[in-house]
């Protein structure tokens, strides 16, 4: 879990760090502040839909970042893409990772902003509505402030916190996978099958929350791993922000063939330490022996 060291300060006003916390934080106010209100869905085809939540907070966040970063673009899961294609730097926004949940009363969700900039993640918040703990990544350390939202209200007073340090730690013994389909490395690797993995059940306790919020945990100590199926990821708006913050913290962050992001055949593999990363990578191995790939 975190410990009580500190940094001391907030991220400082009118850096990128910062705007990513209040903009979070932002989307975060507006997440909550729908809830329990009557949910209306926006069909987005293979089952896939936003809620006025997703929109509104979106739409929340995009407005900060126009007009505090007007000349950077910016890419959001509802809206798309704006600004420049080969802009050097690019925010990323979900405004609501786990919006099946939010809709069924599940309040386990997040919001992530991060920024890209080049082939780097140089600044990240996820925050989790329901619990106002916000975590962020100036790009070299990681950090959590707890209960910030409760503590401070509204975005608007979201430099007023001290942060501590986060902490990444396999205590807990628990991996969240997530087991949404489509399984693009199938049949070598399913993460259904992750769970049934020789050695992985006398090890690790599986779970599934459905939401990038479980990779910010492995950052702070609340998880020992995660691990998902996919491609590329370090640019996508849902894993960016958890990316950047696992890394920040010293984790092991490592496609799901073990190898460096950006080298490996995708997929995502976040762990507290190299321990857990080898355990993690050696019973997705055994399930491909098993499969005969």
């Amino acid at each position: 879990m975190t410990t009580n060291t500190a940094s001391g300060t907030p991220p400082r006003a009118g850096t990128d760090p910062q705007l990513a916390v209040t903009a979070a934080l932002a989307g975060a106010d507006i997440v909550r502040s729908l809830c329990g209100t009557p949910v209306s869905r926006v069909d987005k085809g293979a089952g896939d839909f936003a809620t006025a939540a997703d929109l509104a907070a979106e739409q929340a966040i995009v407005d900060l970042l126009r007009t505090a970063r007007p000349d950077d673009a910016v890419t959001g899961e509802e809206s798309g893409r704006t600004g420049a294609d080969r802009a050097e730097r690019r925010w990323l926004v979900d405004p609501l990772c786990g919006t099946l949940n939010y809709a069924a009363g599940n309040l386990a969700v997040a919001v992530n902003v991060a920024l890209r900039t080049g082939d780097r993640t140089t600044a990240a918040a996820v925050a989790a509505p329901f619990t106002g703990d916000v975590f962020w990544t100036d790009g070299t350390g990681a950090y959590v402030r707890r209960g910030a939202a409760a503590a401070f209200g509204t975005a608007a007073s979201a430099g007023g916190s001290v942060s501590e340090t986060a902490v990444p730690s396999p205590g807990t013994c628990l991996v969240d996978v997530n087991l949404d389909p489509p399984f693009p490395h199938a049949p070598a690797f399913r993460a259904v099958d992750l769970p049934a993995a020789p050695g992985f059940a006398a090890r690790f306790r599986p779970r599934v929350v459905s939401t990038t919020l479980a990779v910010a945990w492995v950052a702070s100590g609340q998880r020992a791993g995660y691990v998902t199926d996919g491609g590329d990821l370090r640019g996508s708006v849902h894993f960016a922000a958890g990316i950047a913050l696992c890394e920040a913290a010293g984790c092991v962050v490592t496609g799901i063939d073990g190898r460096p992001l950006g080298t490996s055949t995708g997929g995502l593999i976040a762990a507290a330490d190299a321990d857990t990363h080898t355990a993690l990578v050696e019973a997705i191995r055994s399930g491909e022996r098993r499969s005969g790939i």
